[in-house]
């Protein structure tokens, strides 16, 4: 699964990332009524990948904020008929998908409560929310509209997954590791935040200088 992020005060929490399906979301929100923080108010997307965006329609917020070019690829992901059976086709037509794809057939458990939910709220370059959260527009090879999240209160980096290889069916031969964007991660690195927290592992600091 996925990182999903929250950050609370006493306005409301921004979640960020919105979870891999229903059912991540309904955990996420669970261990955040657990722990006594504030109902979610706002949802920000790194990017458009499924494992971020499909948990969303769990989510009751104000507002989902997603970089315009990620918008116009979730609008385009909502019109397709996602079902077991058309997941089938797909993985037959292109057995490249095959990994992505069965891992979404387990991600959602009923179908007709399901649906691809698009950004309400969308930016170009950089936004800054009203609690300071500064969400800016990285790019890279993995994702077009690859998104990062700085909480500068605290310190922290969320980087979603800005720095990855491209999505496995996209991904040119060779090792994954040589596909790693190396000059954004170090620029990011540079940028001096205490962590920096990717989608796919523990948060991490950068190496002392």
């Amino acid at each position: 699964m996925p990182c999903v992020a929250v950050v609370a005060d006493d306005g409301g929490s921004t979640v960020v990332d919105a979870g891999q399906g229903p059912a991540h979301a309904r955990l996420v929100q669970s261990a955040m009524a657990e722990a006594g923080l504030p109902a979610a108010r706002r949802l920000v997307f790194t990017h458009h990948h499924w494992d971020h965006t499909w948990g969303a329609c769990a989510w009751e917020v104000e507002e989902i904020i997603g970089q315009e070019s990620g918008a116009a690829l979730l609008a385009a992901e909502a019109r397709r008929p996602w079902s077991d059976e058309y997941l089938r086709e797909q993985v037959v037509a292109d057995p490249r998908l095959g990994p992505s794809f069965r891992a979404r057939a387990r991600a959602v458990n009923d179908w007709a409560d399901f649906a691809v939910r698009r950004p309400t709220r969308t930016f170009t370059d950089r936004l800054v929310l009203p609690t300071g959260i500064e969400v800016r527009h990285v790019g890279g090879r993995h994702a077009p509209d690859s998104t990062v999240v700085a909480v500068p209160d605290s310190g922290v980096l969320l980087l979603g997954d800005c720095f990855y290889p491209p999505p496995f069916h996209l991904r040119e031969p060779g090792p994954a590791g040589e596909q790693i964007d190396t000059r954004q991660i170090n620029a990011l690195v540079a940028e001096g935040f205490d962590w920096y927290v990717d989608s796919h592992s523990p948060p991490w600091r950068p190496p002392a200088s």
